[in-house]
Protein backbone atom coordinates (compact mmCIF):
# COMPACT_ATOMS: atom_id res chain seq x y z
CA UNK A 1 0.00 0.00 0.00
CA UNK A 2 1.69 3.41 -1.24
CA UNK A 3 -0.15 5.37 1.05
CA UNK A 4 0.81 9.16 0.68
CA UNK A 5 -0.14 11.98 3.35
CA UNK A 6 0.75 15.72 2.72
CA UNK A 7 0.96 16.26 6.73
CA UNK A 8 0.99 19.94 8.41
CA UNK A 9 4.42 19.86 8.73
CA UNK A 10 4.65 19.91 5.17
CA UNK A 11 2.22 22.05 3.88
CA UNK A 12 2.09 23.70 0.65
CA UNK A 13 3.92 27.24 0.74
CA UNK A 14 1.75 29.71 -1.26
CA UNK A 15 5.12 30.50 -3.18
CA UNK A 16 8.76 29.17 -3.12
CA UNK A 17 9.14 30.09 0.41
CA UNK A 18 8.91 32.99 2.58
CA UNK A 19 6.16 35.27 1.07
CA UNK A 20 3.89 37.47 3.41
CA UNK A 21 0.16 36.72 3.58
CA UNK A 22 -0.73 39.46 3.00
CA UNK A 23 1.20 39.27 -0.51
CA UNK A 24 -0.20 35.71 -1.02
CA UNK A 25 -3.65 37.10 -1.22
CA UNK A 26 -2.97 39.11 -4.25
CA UNK A 27 -1.87 35.90 -6.05
CA UNK A 28 -4.01 33.86 -8.38
CA UNK A 29 -5.10 31.02 -6.92
CA UNK A 30 -4.26 28.28 -8.80
CA UNK A 31 -6.38 25.10 -8.86
CA UNK A 32 -5.00 21.60 -8.39
CA UNK A 33 -6.21 20.70 -11.85
CA UNK A 34 -4.68 23.62 -13.05
CA UNK A 35 -1.33 22.15 -11.54
CA UNK A 36 -0.70 20.15 -14.77
CA UNK A 37 3.04 19.16 -14.05
CA UNK A 38 2.01 17.32 -10.82
CA UNK A 39 -0.02 14.37 -12.34
CA UNK A 40 -0.29 14.56 -16.07
CA UNK A 41 2.86 12.62 -16.01
CA UNK A 42 1.22 10.25 -13.72
CA UNK A 43 -1.49 9.64 -16.16
CA UNK A 44 0.66 8.90 -19.14
CA UNK A 45 0.17 5.06 -20.38
CA UNK A 46 -2.18 4.69 -17.57
CA UNK A 47 -6.48 3.43 -18.11
CA UNK A 48 -7.95 6.41 -16.26
CA UNK A 49 -11.54 7.12 -14.64
CA UNK A 50 -12.43 10.32 -13.47
CA UNK A 51 -15.03 11.57 -10.93
CA UNK A 52 -16.05 14.97 -12.24
CA UNK A 53 -19.31 17.00 -12.59
CA UNK A 54 -19.71 20.73 -13.96
CA UNK A 55 -17.33 22.32 -11.80
CA UNK A 56 -14.44 20.21 -13.25
CA UNK A 57 -12.80 23.20 -15.33
CA UNK A 58 -9.49 24.37 -15.51
CA UNK A 59 -7.83 27.71 -17.26
CA UNK A 60 -4.84 26.54 -19.12
CA UNK A 61 -2.38 29.30 -21.61
CA UNK A 62 -2.64 28.33 -25.06
CA UNK A 63 -0.90 29.40 -28.12
CA UNK A 64 -2.59 31.36 -30.78
CA UNK A 65 -1.54 33.01 -33.69
CA UNK A 66 -1.80 36.15 -33.68
CA UNK A 67 -0.45 37.09 -37.41
CA UNK A 68 0.90 34.52 -39.60
CA UNK A 69 4.76 35.19 -38.24
CA UNK A 70 3.71 35.78 -34.73
CA UNK A 71 2.39 33.78 -31.98
CA UNK A 72 0.90 34.66 -28.40
CA UNK A 73 -1.04 32.79 -25.65
CA UNK A 74 -4.04 33.19 -24.05
CA UNK A 75 -5.78 31.33 -20.87
CA UNK A 76 -8.66 28.87 -22.17
CA UNK A 77 -10.80 27.07 -20.33
CA UNK A 78 -11.17 23.34 -20.77
CA UNK A 79 -13.78 20.70 -18.61
CA UNK A 80 -11.28 18.75 -17.67
CA UNK A 81 -12.28 15.49 -18.86
CA UNK A 82 -12.02 17.23 -22.65
CA UNK A 83 -8.64 18.31 -21.28
CA UNK A 84 -6.99 14.84 -20.38
CA UNK A 85 -8.97 12.96 -23.24
CA UNK A 86 -8.88 15.41 -26.03
CA UNK A 87 -5.92 17.61 -25.72
CA UNK A 88 -3.75 15.28 -24.17
CA UNK A 89 -4.48 12.15 -25.17
CA UNK A 90 -4.65 10.65 -21.44
CA UNK A 91 -6.73 7.24 -22.21
CA UNK A 92 -9.88 8.41 -19.99
CA UNK A 93 -12.09 4.76 -20.01
CA UNK A 94 -14.80 6.31 -18.28
CA UNK A 95 -16.76 9.14 -15.98
CA UNK A 96 -18.33 8.94 -12.73
CA UNK A 97 -20.92 11.44 -11.76
CA UNK A 98 -21.94 12.56 -8.19
CA UNK A 99 -25.05 13.65 -7.06
CA UNK A 100 -26.31 16.16 -9.72
CA UNK A 101 -25.12 14.36 -12.45
CA UNK A 102 -22.19 14.97 -15.07
CA UNK A 103 -23.47 18.41 -16.05
CA UNK A 104 -24.66 19.73 -13.04
CA UNK A 105 -28.66 19.57 -13.70
CA UNK A 106 -29.94 17.34 -11.69
CA UNK A 107 -32.47 18.34 -8.25
CA UNK A 108 -30.80 17.08 -4.76
CA UNK A 109 -31.47 13.29 -4.05
CA UNK A 110 -32.76 12.65 -7.62
CA UNK A 111 -31.20 10.12 -9.21
CA UNK A 112 -29.12 9.82 -11.83
CA UNK A 113 -28.65 7.38 -14.62
CA UNK A 114 -25.53 6.01 -16.21
CA UNK A 115 -25.20 7.41 -19.77
CA UNK A 116 -23.14 8.71 -22.84
CA UNK A 117 -21.42 11.96 -22.85
CA UNK A 118 -22.21 13.29 -25.96
CA UNK A 119 -18.78 15.31 -26.37
CA UNK A 120 -16.38 12.71 -25.81
CA UNK A 121 -18.69 9.30 -26.10
CA UNK A 122 -17.13 8.36 -22.79
CA UNK A 123 -19.60 6.07 -20.52
CA UNK A 124 -20.98 8.16 -17.37
CA UNK A 125 -21.94 5.92 -14.35
CA UNK A 126 -23.88 7.13 -11.69
CA UNK A 127 -22.32 7.88 -8.24
CA UNK A 128 -26.16 8.71 -6.94
CA UNK A 129 -28.39 6.06 -8.43
CA UNK A 130 -28.71 2.49 -7.64
CA UNK A 131 -25.18 2.61 -5.96
CA UNK A 132 -23.05 5.70 -4.56
CA UNK A 133 -19.98 3.70 -4.48
CA UNK A 134 -18.23 2.27 -8.07
CA UNK A 135 -18.41 -1.54 -7.98
CA UNK A 136 -15.51 -3.51 -8.38
CA UNK A 137 -16.79 -4.86 -11.88
CA UNK A 138 -16.81 -0.58 -12.92
CA UNK A 139 -12.73 -0.80 -11.20
CA UNK A 140 -12.05 -3.26 -13.72
CA UNK A 141 -9.34 -2.55 -16.22
CA UNK A 142 -8.72 0.90 -14.61
CA UNK A 143 -5.28 1.72 -13.22
CA UNK A 144 -5.83 4.92 -11.76
CA UNK A 145 -9.30 7.02 -10.63
CA UNK A 146 -8.78 11.17 -10.55
CA UNK A 147 -11.09 12.73 -8.51
CA UNK A 148 -12.14 16.71 -9.02
CA UNK A 149 -14.70 18.47 -7.60
CA UNK A 150 -15.89 21.42 -6.05
CA UNK A 151 -16.74 21.32 -2.51
CA UNK A 152 -18.31 24.44 -0.52
CA UNK A 153 -17.56 22.92 2.76
CA UNK A 154 -20.63 22.08 4.40
CA UNK A 155 -20.81 18.12 6.35
CA UNK A 156 -24.68 18.02 4.48
CA UNK A 157 -23.07 18.91 1.03
CA UNK A 158 -22.87 15.52 -0.59
CA UNK A 159 -19.59 15.37 -2.62
CA UNK A 160 -17.06 14.36 0.61
CA UNK A 161 -19.35 11.01 0.78
CA UNK A 162 -18.79 10.70 -2.80
CA UNK A 163 -15.15 10.99 -2.42
CA UNK A 164 -15.26 8.62 0.84
CA UNK A 165 -17.01 5.68 -1.45
CA UNK A 166 -14.76 6.60 -4.43
CA UNK A 167 -11.59 5.85 -1.66
CA UNK A 168 -12.86 2.59 -0.26
CA UNK A 169 -13.72 1.17 -3.81
CA UNK A 170 -10.27 2.08 -5.01
CA UNK A 171 -9.07 0.48 -1.60
CA UNK A 172 -10.42 -2.26 -2.24
CA UNK A 173 -9.27 -2.40 -5.64
CA UNK A 174 -6.02 -1.58 -4.79
CA UNK A 175 -6.56 1.65 -7.41
CA UNK A 176 -4.55 4.89 -6.70
CA UNK A 177 -6.89 7.92 -6.41
CA UNK A 178 -5.84 11.71 -7.46
CA UNK A 179 -7.30 13.93 -5.73
CA UNK A 180 -7.01 17.53 -8.01
CA UNK A 181 -7.64 20.12 -5.09
CA UNK A 182 -9.65 23.41 -4.59
CA UNK A 183 -10.31 26.13 -2.38
CA UNK A 184 -12.77 25.83 0.07
CA UNK A 185 -15.10 28.92 -0.29
CA UNK A 186 -16.47 28.41 3.62
CA UNK A 187 -12.59 27.42 4.62
CA UNK A 188 -11.97 30.60 6.80
CA UNK A 189 -14.17 28.64 10.05
CA UNK A 190 -14.73 25.38 12.02
CA UNK A 191 -18.53 25.41 13.38
CA UNK A 192 -21.57 23.65 14.02
CA UNK A 193 -22.40 19.95 16.05
CA UNK A 194 -20.04 17.21 15.56
CA UNK A 195 -21.70 14.47 13.85
CA UNK A 196 -22.63 11.29 16.17
CA UNK A 197 -21.87 8.06 14.57
CA UNK A 198 -25.30 6.69 14.96
CA UNK A 199 -26.46 9.70 13.23
CA UNK A 200 -24.32 8.53 9.87
CA UNK A 201 -25.17 8.68 6.49
CA UNK A 202 -24.99 9.94 2.42
CA UNK A 203 -25.36 13.40 3.98
CA UNK A 204 -22.89 12.96 6.59
CA UNK A 205 -21.00 9.84 6.70
CA UNK A 206 -18.03 11.09 9.64
CA UNK A 207 -17.61 12.42 13.01
CA UNK A 208 -16.92 16.16 11.52
CA UNK A 209 -18.96 19.19 12.38
CA UNK A 210 -21.13 20.69 9.95
CA UNK A 211 -18.66 23.23 9.10
CA UNK A 212 -15.06 21.60 8.88
CA UNK A 213 -12.97 24.57 7.38
CA UNK A 214 -10.87 22.02 4.96
CA UNK A 215 -10.27 21.33 1.77
CA UNK A 216 -11.82 18.41 -0.34
CA UNK A 217 -7.85 17.27 -0.73
CA UNK A 218 -7.68 18.19 3.09
CA UNK A 219 -10.37 16.36 3.79
CA UNK A 220 -9.82 13.00 1.20
CA UNK A 221 -6.34 12.77 3.28
CA UNK A 222 -8.48 12.63 7.05
CA UNK A 223 -10.75 10.13 5.97
CA UNK A 224 -7.64 8.51 5.00
CA UNK A 225 -5.60 9.16 8.18
CA UNK A 226 -8.65 8.27 10.53
CA UNK A 227 -9.15 5.31 8.95
CA UNK A 228 -12.85 6.06 8.38
CA UNK A 229 -12.88 3.92 5.37
CA UNK A 230 -15.06 0.21 5.74
CA UNK A 231 -12.06 -1.57 7.79
CA UNK A 232 -10.03 0.77 8.53
CA UNK A 233 -8.49 0.18 4.75
CA UNK A 234 -6.25 3.01 3.36
CA UNK A 235 -6.22 4.48 0.18
CA UNK A 236 -3.17 4.91 -2.40
CA UNK A 237 -3.88 9.16 -2.12
CA UNK A 238 -2.53 11.61 -3.53
CA UNK A 239 -3.19 15.32 -3.19
CA UNK A 240 -2.27 18.05 -6.12
CA UNK A 241 -2.33 21.10 -4.22
CA UNK A 242 -3.47 24.30 -4.84
CA UNK A 243 -1.08 27.20 -5.42
CA UNK A 244 -1.32 30.56 -3.67
CA UNK A 245 -4.34 29.61 -0.98
CA UNK A 246 -4.69 29.69 2.67
CA UNK A 247 -7.81 29.10 4.66
CA UNK A 248 -8.54 33.02 4.72
CA UNK A 249 -8.28 32.95 0.97
CA UNK A 250 -11.20 34.74 -0.77
CA UNK A 251 -12.59 32.80 -3.36
CA UNK A 252 -15.68 33.48 -5.72
CA UNK A 253 -17.03 29.81 -7.33
CA UNK A 254 -17.35 30.67 -11.53
CA UNK A 255 -19.53 28.37 -11.94
CA UNK A 256 -22.53 27.17 -9.33
CA UNK A 257 -21.87 23.89 -7.70
CA UNK A 258 -25.06 22.28 -7.77
CA UNK A 259 -28.15 24.10 -8.88
CA UNK A 260 -29.40 25.47 -5.90
CA UNK A 261 -26.26 27.30 -4.63
CA UNK A 262 -25.81 29.86 -7.50
CA UNK A 263 -23.74 32.43 -6.15
CA UNK A 264 -21.17 33.30 -3.03
CA UNK A 265 -24.00 34.59 -0.91
CA UNK A 266 -26.02 31.56 -1.48
CA UNK A 267 -22.91 29.69 -0.76
CA UNK A 268 -22.02 31.51 2.41
CA UNK A 269 -25.07 31.15 3.81
CA UNK A 270 -25.54 27.27 2.87
CA UNK A 271 -23.91 25.93 6.34
CA UNK A 272 -27.02 28.35 8.70
CA UNK A 273 -30.18 27.52 6.08
CA UNK A 274 -29.27 23.57 5.14
CA UNK A 275 -30.92 22.77 8.23
CA UNK A 276 -34.31 23.88 6.68
CA UNK A 277 -33.69 20.67 4.43
CA UNK A 278 -34.64 19.02 7.04
CA UNK A 279 -37.95 20.72 7.89
CA UNK A 280 -41.18 21.95 6.73
CA UNK A 281 -39.95 25.46 5.73
CA UNK A 282 -39.04 26.75 2.32
CA UNK A 283 -35.52 28.19 2.32
CA UNK A 284 -35.49 29.77 -1.23
CA UNK A 285 -35.97 26.60 -3.58
CA UNK A 286 -38.15 27.50 -6.78
CA UNK A 287 -36.74 30.88 -6.49
CA UNK A 288 -34.11 32.79 -7.38
CA UNK A 289 -32.76 33.21 -4.16
CA UNK A 290 -32.01 29.91 -3.47
CA UNK A 291 -30.74 29.81 0.82
CA UNK A 292 -30.91 33.22 0.70
CA UNK A 293 -34.53 33.28 2.15
CA UNK A 294 -36.62 31.08 4.15
CA UNK A 295 -40.47 31.41 4.24
CA UNK A 296 -43.56 29.78 4.62
CA UNK A 297 -47.35 30.28 4.07
CA UNK A 298 -48.33 29.87 7.32
CA UNK A 299 -46.36 32.34 8.69
CA UNK A 300 -47.39 35.80 9.83
CA UNK A 301 -47.57 38.43 7.06
CA UNK A 302 -44.61 40.63 6.51
CA UNK A 303 -43.98 42.96 3.96
CA UNK A 304 -41.41 40.63 2.53
CA UNK A 305 -43.24 37.66 0.69
CA UNK A 306 -42.64 35.05 -2.08
CA UNK A 307 -44.07 32.12 -4.23
CA UNK A 308 -41.96 29.30 -4.99
CA UNK A 309 -42.41 28.13 -8.20
CA UNK A 310 -41.10 24.99 -10.26
CA UNK A 311 -37.43 25.96 -11.44
CA UNK A 312 -33.96 24.63 -12.80
CA UNK A 313 -32.70 22.45 -10.17
CA UNK A 314 -36.34 22.22 -7.75
CA UNK A 315 -39.29 20.70 -9.77
CA UNK A 316 -40.90 20.07 -6.19
CA UNK A 317 -40.18 23.09 -3.95
CA UNK A 318 -41.62 23.18 -0.66
CA UNK A 319 -44.75 25.54 -0.69
CA UNK A 320 -44.72 25.52 -4.33
CA UNK A 321 -47.15 27.85 -5.88
CA UNK A 322 -48.11 29.01 -2.49
CA UNK A 323 -47.30 32.58 -0.91
CA UNK A 324 -44.68 32.56 1.40
CA UNK A 325 -43.74 35.13 4.53
CA UNK A 326 -40.39 34.99 5.37
CA UNK A 327 -37.27 36.52 5.70
CA UNK A 328 -35.20 38.03 2.98
CA UNK A 329 -30.97 37.21 3.63
CA UNK A 330 -29.95 38.02 0.08
CA UNK A 331 -27.97 41.42 1.93
CA UNK A 332 -26.64 39.82 4.84
CA UNK A 333 -23.67 40.13 6.60
CA UNK A 334 -20.98 37.81 5.11
CA UNK A 335 -20.91 34.68 7.77
CA UNK A 336 -17.92 33.51 9.34
CA UNK A 337 -20.10 30.82 12.18
CA UNK A 338 -23.46 29.12 12.09
CA UNK A 339 -26.34 31.76 12.82
CA UNK A 340 -28.71 29.44 14.64
CA UNK A 341 -31.61 32.29 15.14
CA UNK A 342 -32.74 31.83 11.41
CA UNK A 343 -34.23 28.05 12.06
CA UNK A 344 -35.29 28.82 15.87
CA UNK A 345 -36.89 32.17 14.63
CA UNK A 346 -38.84 30.06 11.69
CA UNK A 347 -39.63 27.29 14.47
CA UNK A 348 -41.27 29.98 16.85
CA UNK A 349 -43.30 31.49 13.73
CA UNK A 350 -44.75 27.97 12.54
CA UNK A 351 -48.32 27.46 14.53
CA UNK A 352 -47.98 23.46 14.66
CA UNK A 353 -44.09 23.17 15.99
CA UNK A 354 -45.02 19.64 16.23
CA UNK A 355 -44.77 18.98 12.31
CA UNK A 356 -41.90 21.86 11.99
CA UNK A 357 -38.86 18.78 12.00
CA UNK A 358 -39.35 16.16 9.60
CA UNK A 359 -37.39 12.75 8.91
CA UNK A 360 -34.00 13.95 7.82
CA UNK A 361 -33.58 17.04 10.23
CA UNK A 362 -31.65 14.63 12.48
CA UNK A 363 -29.40 13.66 10.06
CA UNK A 364 -28.57 17.09 8.80
CA UNK A 365 -28.10 18.05 12.39
CA UNK A 366 -25.68 15.00 13.28
CA UNK A 367 -27.64 14.63 16.38
CA UNK A 368 -30.91 14.18 17.79
CA UNK A 369 -30.10 16.82 20.63
CA UNK A 370 -30.26 19.62 18.23
CA UNK A 371 -33.89 19.32 17.56
CA UNK A 372 -34.46 18.74 21.37
CA UNK A 373 -32.55 21.86 22.19
CA UNK A 374 -34.83 23.97 19.89
CA UNK A 375 -38.20 22.39 21.00
CA UNK A 376 -36.56 22.98 24.83
CA UNK A 377 -36.67 27.32 23.90
CA UNK A 378 -32.60 27.32 24.28
CA UNK A 379 -31.31 30.42 22.89
CA UNK A 380 -28.52 30.20 20.06
CA UNK A 381 -25.82 31.38 21.91
CA UNK A 382 -26.70 28.51 24.32
CA UNK A 383 -27.04 25.85 22.13
CA UNK A 384 -23.85 26.70 20.13
CA UNK A 385 -22.22 27.20 23.94
CA UNK A 386 -22.42 23.01 23.95
CA UNK A 387 -20.68 22.20 20.59
CA UNK A 388 -17.28 24.13 22.04
CA UNK A 389 -15.91 20.71 23.61
CA UNK A 390 -16.82 18.42 20.44
CA UNK A 391 -15.26 21.38 18.30
CA UNK A 392 -11.98 21.93 20.38
CA UNK A 393 -11.34 17.93 19.67
CA UNK A 394 -12.14 18.08 16.34
CA UNK A 395 -9.89 20.91 15.41
CA UNK A 396 -6.65 18.72 16.98
CA UNK A 397 -7.53 15.84 14.53
CA UNK A 398 -8.16 18.72 11.76
CA UNK A 399 -4.66 19.90 11.96
CA UNK A 400 -3.09 16.96 11.17
CA UNK A 401 -4.11 17.36 7.67
CA UNK A 402 -4.22 20.44 7.00
CA UNK A 403 -1.88 21.27 3.91
CA UNK A 404 -2.48 25.40 3.46
CA UNK A 405 -2.16 27.93 6.65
Amino acid sequence: MNFQLISCAKRVQNSELAIKTESKQQLEIKTGAENTGLYLDLLKGKNVAIVANQTSVLSVLQRTEVAPDIMGSKKVTHHLVDYLFSYNNINVKKVFAPEHGFRGKADAAEHIKDGIDNKTGLPILSLHGKSKKPSQQQLSGIDIVVFDIQDVGARFYTYISTLHYVMEACAEAGIPVIVLDRPNPNGQYVDGPVLEMEHSSFVGKHPVPVVYGMTIGEYGQMINGEKWLKNGIQCDLKVIPLKNYTHNSEYSLAIRPSPNLPNDKSINLYPSLGFFEGTIINAGRGTEFQFQRYGASFFPKSDFNYTPKANFGAKYPKEKGKLCYGVDLSNAKKLSSINLEWLIDAYQKTPKTEKFFGNTFTIHAGNTKLQQQIEEGLSAKEIQETWKKDLEGFKLIREQYLIYD
